[in-house]
């Protein structure tokens, strides 16, 4: 389970939001993830991808949204899984709160598509705007996707919990979330193919003619990512170049990763 490989990223933040692990006496237990059965082919690439034995079954009941609906589940029964995903960061019980992004090295993108595939949506709103959204109960996980769209977007957004059930609704629409879908669902990357297909779709939206300009993204010059690289603090670039915090630092992250190209007399 190295996050570092985009299809590991993927998975894990998928079962952070939608997987169950339980666990009994001498050290039994489970992860399962239950999902339509529609889905079913995203539970054989999690079986797939795992090297230990596990299952997939479908199962048709009675719900309250439907008299017949037909599940996919995958099971996975072996303790070392188990184990490894436990320290990553996937709790045993009710998580839904407690969850957060992992502390060790992973690839952001992916991880955030699996948390949206999971428990968000991608798709156009009633007025037929695009959107992309999450819906969550942990901090942690609503204040990253912000970070990590202020970055990708220069969108700025607020916060906070609604009244009824504390859960974040993280909304993105129109320009903002055409480019965050882009980043997120690249070609040929892993996630439920209906959302891969919805985030597609939504590139084809144009801002109706008469209606306000579109937020502009103020893009990094490569004069800003010299200043940043040569003060090496995102705290004094935000000071230097009127930026945030939050964006120096991640861009300075994305600058020593590679997934940003350094000036040419930096290199």
């Amino acid at each position: 389970m190295d996050l570092t490989v985009p299809e590991y990223a993927y998975m894990f933040g998928f079962l952070q939001a939608d997987g169950h692990l339980s666990q009994q006496s001498r050290q039994r237990g489970r992860l399962t993830v239950e999902i339509s059965a529609r889905d079913i082919d995203l539970l054989y690439r999690f079986k797939h991808l795992t090297p230990y034995n596990s299952s997939v079954t479908e199962r048709t009941r009675s719900t309250n949204f439907a008299e017949t609906h037909t599940s996919a589940i995958w099971s996975l029964f072996s303790l070392e899984a188990r184990t490894t995903l436990n320290e990553l960061g996937l709790p045993y019980g009710r998580k839904s709160k407690t969850i957060a992004p992992p502390t060790v090295d992973f690839v952001r993108r992916d991880y955030l598509r699996g948390l949206i595939d999971a428990d968000g949506s991608v798709g156009v709103t009633g007025k037929g705007f695009p959107f992309v959204s999450l819906t969550t109960a942990s901090s942690p996980i609503a204040s990253y996707l912000r970070d990590y769209c202020r970055e990708v977007t220069e969108a700025e957004r607020t916060l906070k919990r609604n009244a009824r059930d504390a859960i974040y609704n993280v909304f993105y629409t129109m320009e903002v979330a055409q480019r965050l879908v882009n980043d997120l669902y690249y070609p040929d990357c892993l996630s439920l193919e209906r959302k891969r297909s919805a985030a597609e779709s939504l590139s084809a939206w144009v801002r109706p003619t008469g209606m306000r300009a579109a937020y502009t993204r103020r893009r990094w010059t490569e004069q800003e990512d010299r200043v940043l690289l040569e003060l090496g603090s995102p705290t004094a670039a935000a000071d230097a170049l009127g930026r945030t915090i939050q964006s120096c630092h991640l861009r300075l992250w994305r600058l020593h990763s590679g997934q940003a190209s350094t000036p040419s007399d930096q290199r």
